[in-house]
């Protein structure tokens, strides 16, 4: 009877043990994932990239830029629904149907929360804190019904009011009046102060998207400005937003206790480029956001903490599909590729080839488009049968589309071989 006695008090002692390890958030197989997500916010507005010559003052996304590794040639879509989308599927807008703004995500898509789930027996806890813009009209879907933990934010795609605002949490609405950017900050916060396990985080912001609005004083550097007015530059407005942004994150960021927050992976990116009304040079407005020029697509990331060795910039074509199986494989699941996405999670720690082709689309009900580039070169087609072609290397800005003249030999190869891929890519 006492052997027995032993014996019980041993496996309950492993037990107890065992339980303990499975809530350590620090466990270093199983790290925290941080996805923040900025809403319009293009390279000609972020700090330590050439394009736009008035920047704002974000202390902490550069020191987590500094910290990290700059992703230069992330492609994602010209506006914001289908760039969540290919995210959160791992696949291209004409597989989803998602290519738009305001387009419903299917439900039956197996999103990235869910997978992580499933894969890991249900290792993380994950939540989607702020815009979520892929229930089109219908406001009754709770995004919690495509397998999320949690959900807490914006249904709908933007806002007439930084102050004025529908909040829907578990799957009801009421208005918030508080600024919106700090109200996400403190559902994350209080989110991820109840976790006990490793947690993957989606934050998006709808700021710096318009309406142009004046943020509380203390969250920005853009001095006294008037209640904005047509009529009144919407530049300082739109730096303000992201500045508070970068307040909010920094406020995020000092609340997760360092023993968490030495054991999460951050990424910081935009879902497209800046609205017209304060895109800046080199970007024409004309070729910003809502366009699949380089100013509509080609947006900045990085990512720093655990697990990013690698300091710098990184040129890989990478497209934002290849989210969905990077932080799958983050979160410790063996996979490489799946759907459209292709992870680079090696690509924090050492270089090697991502991908020969990147590739984007758009269709807004009266322009069907897509486009490819293998880096080099960047070929656009719209369904109507018109194509652009751009060198890249000289031309990075899409100046002078080559079709305007005659091909060279080698431009003429690098026109049939994006052709061929693309229609690989889209059958």
């Amino acid at each position: 009877m006492k052997y027995i006695s032993i014996l019980l008090i041993i496996a309950l002692f492993c037990t107890c043990n065992k339980e303990d390890e499975s809530a350590d958030t620090n466990d270093p197989d199983s790290p925290n994932i941080l996805l923040i997500i900025a809403d319009d916010m293009g390279k000609d507005a972020t700090q330590g990239f050439s394009e736009g010559s008035i920047k704002p003052n974000t202390p902490n996304l550069d020191n987590l830029k500094n910290e990290g590794l700059t992703f230069n040639n992330l492609w994602v879509n010209p506006i914001c629904s289908p760039t969540r989308a290919s995210i959160i599927t791992g696949k291209y807008g004409y597989r989803t149907g998602v290519k738009w703004a305001n387009d419903e995500l299917n439900q039956s898509e197996k999103i990235l929360q869910q997978y992580i789930s499933e894969q890991t027996n249900d290792a993380y806890s994950t939540a989607i804190i702020g815009k979520w813009h892929l229930s089109g009209n219908n406001t009754s879907i709770n995004p919690e019904s495509f397998g999320l933990d949690y959900y807490a934010g914006l249904i709908r795609g933007g806002v007439q009011d930084y102050y004025q605002w529908q909040l829907t949490e578990d799957g009801i609405g009421s208005l918030q009046t508080e600024y919106i950017s700090k109200a996400f900050t403190d559902l994350s916060i209080n989110w991820l102060n109840s976790q006990s396990k490793p947690w993957f985080l989606w934050l998006a912001y709808n700021a710096p998207h318009t309406p142009f609005h004046v943020p509380p004083n203390e969250m920005h550097a853009q001095g006294n400005l008037p209640d904005y007015t047509n009529g009144l530059d919407p530049l300082p407005y739109y730096m303000a937003a992201i500045e508070a942004m970068d307040f909010q994150i920094g406020r995020l960021l000092t609340e997760i206790p360092e023993g968490d927050l030495d054991n999460t992976i951050i990424i910081f990116m935009g879902d497209n480029g800046t609205p017209n009304q304060v895109a800046q040079l080199p970007y024409s407005t004309n070729m910003v956001k809502g366009s699949l020029y380089q100013g509509g697509i080609n947006v900045p990331m990085f990512i720093s903490g655990k697990g990013v060795s690698r300091t710098g910039e990184d040129n890989s074509l990478i497209c934002s599909t290849d989210l969905f199986s990077t932080i799958a494989e983050l979160a410790g699941i063996n996979i490489s590729e799946i759907n459209d996405s292709k992870s680079f999670k090696s690509l924090l720690s050492s270089e090697f080839t991502h991908r020969q082709f990147q590739y984007s689309e758009m269709s807004n009900g009266t322009d069907d488009l897509w486009t490819i580039s293998n880096g080099a070169y960047k070929l656009i087609i719209n369904s109507n049968g018109n194509e652009e072609l751009y060198d890249l290397l000289n031309d990075p800005y899409e100046g002078n589309d080559l079709l305007n003249g005659m091909l060279s030999p080698q431009e003429e190869n690098a026109k049939t071989e994006l052709e061929a891929e693309l229609l690989n890519i889209r059958n």
